[in-house]
């Protein structure tokens, strides 16, 4: 399947900033299942002052916004062809980032007493294979934290949406990525795009978790969605937690506040 994307982030201060900084991670992988045809990005308001692969081999664009700017405006264009035939297995690990770091808790992974009552639900699951038991507790995760949006915010940990009994995506990879470790498997966080069928404009993108299984690898779970992702989906960035894959994150000094509009459409 061939996905055409356009990712426009905008970026309004209450008044002009000698000093701002972004770090994106908005362009796509090359990994297993997907190649990118073309990536394009523009950026009115600052400039990119560096490029480079983080440990997690994510590409990160090191923008500047102009000094005593008030808005900058960012597109993203490009298009990402995807495999038919993937089944969310990605394979081998790659990058610097040592496998044993993900079976690490985060500050938004930590697991308390919700997590742990799952994982041990997940463990005492019959399961015939690693994958089975993993399918079970992303099932058993939905189950117990329906999907509502703008029920938390991206500071939101784990623990809290699981308490709270309600979450996005996000929440529902970290809390999946938690319990996975308690399991004793390495776990990780994917921010990407998601095809879907007549709803080319979307709100935000789509966050899912990889889980390493010894037999075959990183392993893709969409736990809101109840699957392994297929051709539809596009991965984007990697990282212990949403910090280490989140597609902009800023500092800004001379402001005291500022207003983020995303727009995002996903095309065949």
């Amino acid at each position: 399947m061939r996905i055409s994307i356009r990712h426009t982030t905008s970026y309004h201060f209450d008044q002009p900033v000698p000093y701002a900084l972004q770090r994106l991670r908005l362009m796509p992988k090359h990994s297993a299942g997907q190649q990118v045809l073309r990536w394009d990005m523009q950026v009115d308001g600052g400039r990119c002052e560096a490029e480079y692969d983080d440990p997690n081999l994510n590409h990160v664009s090191l923008l500047l916004v102009d000094d005593g700017a008030q808005q900058v405006h960012i597109e993203c264009t490009g298009e990402v062809e995807t495999d038919p035939n993937f089944q969310g297995v990605i394979g081998r690990h790659y990058g610097c980032t040592p496998l044993w770091l993900f079976r690490k808790p985060t500050p938004l992974t930590e697991a308390g007493a919700e997590i742990k009552a799952l994982a041990s639900k997940a463990r005492a699951f019959e399961a015939g294979s690693d994958i089975a038991r993993l399918h079970e507790l992303s099932a058993l995760i939905l189950s117990a934290v329906p999907y509502e949006i703008g029920s938390t915010h991206v500071a939101t940990t784990a623990e809290e949406a699981a308490r709270d009994k309600r979450g996005v995506c996000q929440d529902h990879a970290h809390i999946f990525i938690a319990a996975a470790r308690l399991l004793g498997f390495p776990a990780r966080y994917v921010s990407g795009y998601l095809f879907m069928e007549g709803i080319p404009e979307q709100e935000a993108g789509h966050g899912w978790a990889e889980v390493w299984v010894d037999a075959l690898g990183w392993v893709g779970f969409d736990i809101s969605n109840g699957i392994s992702p297929d051709e539809r989906y596009v991965r984007v960035a990697t990282g212990r937690d949403y910090a280490d894959a989140a597609p902009v994150r800023s500092m800004s000094f001379g402001a005291r506040d500022h207003n983020m509009v995303v727009s995002l459409r996903v095309d065949q």
